[in-house]
């Protein structure tokens, strides 16, 4: 009776409210359904979430009505998956979308979505990246988690808005610890698995989450910006060992270390980290990219900021192992400014032609 009593009351008071424009008593949010979903997507990063979404809906656990995905040109990971499990899609710019769709996933799909087309979705278009926003908003959060030396990370779901990347509300985030000494490609695996996973308990509790979103933080936003080759240059003087390390944990699957070496680029290959080499004076160290060949265990140590880093291999002309460089090219400059190498800045970067050569 009691019970009864309330609802009566709460009841009176939304109508009133209501009658004056200013409804104060809202209906629970509706239970979860099944979802008619579009996909956006581009590489293997994507195809996680993707493949957690098309076994879901062949479980059939009821969360997905229909799942259809939008793809970009060529042949990427998002679209061969789709084409081989049978999923329509679609090719980017979409044609008209109205009432075909619920809900929307964007997964690195590197387009920002036009506002027109965020407002073909009724329950929004959610995003799955990389990194505890606002840390890290930008095309490559993972590099940059490696590159700076995170110890803490995870994924985040947001809510798409126009305009901007990464600035959407929060629905959904789960923390992730940086293994020690771990590649970007690790990490972004890792994160893969467990952003997919966030991504269906979002869509679980769909209506409570966008209840619920908070909005990010001003304070703690960085931008990681993508990679590109000049960040490959290695700086002899300025770099330590622990800052040489993350940049080739970071960016070494993608876009060999480099150095100039006799006024030639010269690409490092096969990164063993630091290397303790005994002195007969610590106060004498050799300056910055002084190199040395380590008998022993095959290696090229070059001298940097605190320390020297070591290389078991390199590619001049061709991939040469470190002892074939030291036979072939490094012992014939020993005594000269030649068993050197040279930071890369502005004006004394090997010309593109120059370049070409070496890296045939």
């Amino acid at each position: 009776m009691r019970g009864a009593v309330l609802r009566l009351h709460c009841s009176s008071w939304c109508r009133g409210a209501a009658g004056r424009g200013r409804p104060l008593c809202t209906r629970p949010s509706p239970a979860p359904r099944q979802w008619r979903l579009l996909f956006f997507g581009s590489d293997q990063f994507a195809v996680e979430s993707l493949k957690l979404l098309a076994a879901s809906r062949v479980s059939g656990e009821g969360l997905l009505k229909t799942l259809e995905v939008v793809t970009l040109g060529g042949e990427i990971p998002v679209k061969r998956f789709a084409q081989q499990h049978q999923l329509p899609t679609h090719s980017w710019p979409l044609g008209d979308l109205e009432g075909q769709f619920d809900v929307g996933v964007v997964v690195s799909f590197g387009c920002l979505l036009p506002e027109m087309l965020i407002r073909k979705f009724p329950h929004g278009i959610l995003n799955v990246h990389p990194s505890l926003l606002p840390r890290w908003r930008g095309p490559a959060p993972v590099f940059h988690t490696v590159l700076h030396g995170d110890r803490v990370t995870g994924v985040t779901v947001m809510q798409i808005r126009p305009h901007k990347f990464d600035v959407g509300p929060i629905l959904n985030q789960e923390l992730h610890q940086v293994p020690d000494r771990c590649s970007s490609e690790e990490l972004g695996a890792a994160l893969a698995t467990k952003g997919a996973h966030l991504l269906l308990d979002t869509l679980r509790n769909l209506p409570e989450r966008m209840a619920n979103k908070k909005e990010q933080s001003r304070s703690g936003a960085t931008f990681a910006p993508k990679i590109n080759s000049s960040m490959s240059w290695v700086m002899w003087e300025e770099q330590t060992c622990d800052q040489i390390d993350r940049l080739y944990r970071a960016i070494g699957c993608r876009v060999p270390l480099k150095t100039t070496w006799m006024g030639r680029s010269l690409k490092l290959l096969d990164f063993v980290g630091r290397c303790h080499i005994a002195l007969a004076d610590e106060r004498r160290r050799p300056v910055p990219g002084s190199v040395s060949f380590l008998k022993e265990t095959n290696t090229l140590a070059v001298w940097c900021k605190d320390g020297c880093v070591g290389f078991k291999a390199v590619l001049l002309k061709k991939r040469l192992t470190a002892a074939d460089f030291f036979n072939g090219y490094l012992h014939q400059t020993l005594l000269t400014a030649g068993a050197v190498f040279v930071s890369a800045r502005p004006g004394n970067v090997p010309s593109s032609s120059t370049a070409r050569s070496n890296n045939s």
